[in-house]
């Protein structure tokens, strides 16, 4: 225990407990454009606070004109407020900083120094301590790594959330990011936190132009895989605030677990146990982003089964149900669910030797999620039934004229999503005839030829060209640059492209809203002679007019700018687009948002 306070001594980090009370507020209205306190005003007094290891930190400065009152404890960690309680379980020499900036911007620091001789033995052998670092016996500290195999080890919700509200990533999901190799080790000695990645790292999109990465390539559309060498010299500290504890890192260069989402990489623990840790933190957009670790090495039980799944005999009746179920010692089982894909409830039963059926309306290939409600970790199958025929009872409802897809107000069938570019819904460039909308879709893309805006329909829907074969969007960009709109078949998988047809538009002006119709009347399957074919479907040159491809095949759209191997793949392309429309859909409606 003598080389670890000695140590501790020498890199001066411990861990901040308590805020003393709340940051104090000034009114800036009230306060003038006072400059900073010129040095003969700046004051501040350092008493002792409950107990020899607590300090009470309060400034005596004027404070007219200010605009923040902040501490540098000189253990790696910041405060705010007037008045703060720092925490030092350590002997050593620390520095404090107390920084004042003016409403203009001015800002002006003095400095003391807390001379600390005393030991927490209590805080070194804390539970929370010894589960995240081994204890003091742990010389090499202890090793995490991603939680790759577990839902939700990235994921994302509102900042005063407490779960998964937004997204959670699925096993695996983030394969081609560079995160899974990410190592994490934390030293009791010196606090020391060690940050292996292997040359690359996973960052948001909003963080790739930090100057410490270099190479950035898109991952699943937005956020990237940067390289990127980590802070050696990096350290950890403990805070407490109102009874929670947060995991803060302290490094010249950005040091995290996994996926850089920026902020202050302060991480709040929502649990650590001896093999598993969970945490979150608010990020460089003010969401909430949340991690999952698991020890390195460790391999957690799991629950294990097989999803049988059959068609029942009754009319497009098919059940699921559990077999060779594998639950090992400590874990429960409280029942499963099944996500049956056609857009209905989720069924659930706390059974898990129960058998769920579902009777579908629709022709079509549905994806099947079976998910097992472990004590320890839910387990997601995923499976797929083909349902051949239409119920008896269905009647297929088919209008002739052109309905509303998306128009960012009322109307969505489908979400909008991004590939290999950013699509978000922004304030409209202006709003003039013919789109006095407020809101509308913005699309940017960088050295990427085929990025694309897309919405894809629920499974099971198709579009049907024989009625109506015109699609409509509206656009706002630069004169001279091409719009395409291209219908695909996604069941395709990564040969879906081959099925596309595509119909192009040149904006005819700069910056005004022009309607444009789609019109695939005479359009074509890769265009060319048959010769040159390598898919199985059959060549056509108007998908309008043939069975095989209007109806019950094409079931995304595609909206792409510039998408062009000789220019479209270099530099940034971007322009805006609104109300998407086309034929109609038998048997889907528009949702209100």
């Amino acid at each position: 225990m003598k080389n670890i306070i000695k140590s501790g001594i020498a890199f001066l980090m411990a861990a901040i407990l308590l805020l003393g009370c709340e940051p104090k507020e000034f009114d800036k209205s009230d306060l003038g454009s006072n400059g900073a306190p010129t040095d003969e005003q700046m004051s501040f007094t350092i008493t002792p606070g409950e107990d020899e290891f607590h300090f009470v930190l309060e400034n005596n400065t004027p404070v007219n004109g200010v605009n923040t009152i902040k501490w540098s404890t000189g253990n790696g960690s910041t405060l705010q407020g007037n008045k703060v309680v720092a925490y030092y379980p350590l002997p050593g020499t620390y520095e404090v900083t107390l920084t004042i900036t003016a409403n203009n911007g001015e800002a002006n620091s003095k400095a003391d120094e807390i001379e600390q001789t005393e030991t927490d033995y209590e805080f070194l052998a804390s539970p929370i301590l010894t589960a995240l670092t081994g204890g003091a016996e742990a010389v090499d500290g202890k090793t995490w790594v991603v939680d790759s195999l577990a839902s939700g080890h990235f994921g994302i919700g509102p900042a005063a959330g407490s779960g998964l509200e937004w997204w959670a990533a699925g096993p695996l999901q983030k394969t081609q990011s560079g995160a899974y190799d990410d190592e994490f080790t934390f030293k009791l000695v010196d606090f020391i936190f060690e940050f292996k990645n292997n040359g690359d790292s996973y960052v948001k999109d909003y963080r790739k132009s930090d100057p410490n990465y270099s190479n950035p390539v898109e991952v699943d559309g937005v956020d990237c895989r940067v390289s990127y060498t980590p802070e050696a010299s990096a350290t950890w500290s403990m805070l407490e605030k109102d009874g929670i504890n947060y995991l803060v890192l302290s490094s010249a260069k950005p040091s995290f677990f996994g996926f850089d989402y920026g902020g202050t990489y302060e991480y709040r623990i929502d649990e650590i146990t001896e093999t598993n840790i969970s945490m979150s933190t608010i990020g460089g957009d003010g969401n909430r982003w949340y991690n999952k670790l698991i020890l390195k090495g460790y391999e957690k039980p799991v629950v294990t089964f097989e999803s049988q799944i059959a068609a029942t005999g009754n009319e497009n009746e098919w059940s699921v149900n559990l077999a060779n179920v594998v639950i090992p010692d400590g874990i429960s089982v409280n029942g499963f669910t099944v996500d049956f894909g056609d857009g209905t409830d989720v069924y659930s039963t706390e059974d898990y030797n129960a058998t769920l059926s579902h009777v579908y309306m629709r022709k079509g290939t549905y994806p099947v999620t079976v998910t097992v409600l472990a004590s320890n970790e839910n387990v997601v199958d995923n499976q797929s039934i083909t349902v051949e025929n239409y119920h008896s009872e269905y009647e297929i409802f088919l209008l002739d004229y052109m309905v509303m897809y998306v128009d960012n107000s009322e109307v969505e069938m489908a979400p909008v999503l991004g590939e290999d570019c950013a699509v978000t819904v922004v304030d409209s460039p202006e709003r003039i005839y013919p789109n006095k909308g407020s809101k509308v879709f913005h699309y940017s893309k960088t050295d990427q030829a085929w990025a694309n805006a897309y919405m894809k329909l629920p499974a099971g829907y198709r579009f049907d060209l024989r009625s109506n074969s015109v699609f409509k969007l509206m656009v706002y960009g630069n004169a001279g640059d091409e719009v395409l709109l291209k219908l695909e078949n996604t069941d395709k998988g990564g040969d879906a492209w081959q099925t596309g047809t595509e119909v192009r538009y040149t904006i005819q002006a700069d910056n005004t809203w022009e309607v444009v119709e789609f019109d695939f009347t005479g359009a074509g399957v890769m265009p060319g002679s048959e010769g040159w074919k390598w898919w199985p479907d059959p060549v056509s040159y108007d998908v309008a007019a043939d069975d095989y491809y209007n109806h019950d095949f094409y079931n995304i759209v595609r909206i792409m700018l510039n998408a062009n191997e000789d220019g479209g793949n270099v530099g940034t392309h971007e322009f805006y687009f609104d109300d998407l429309a086309g034929p109609h859909v038998e048997g889907l409606k528009s949702a209100k948002k």
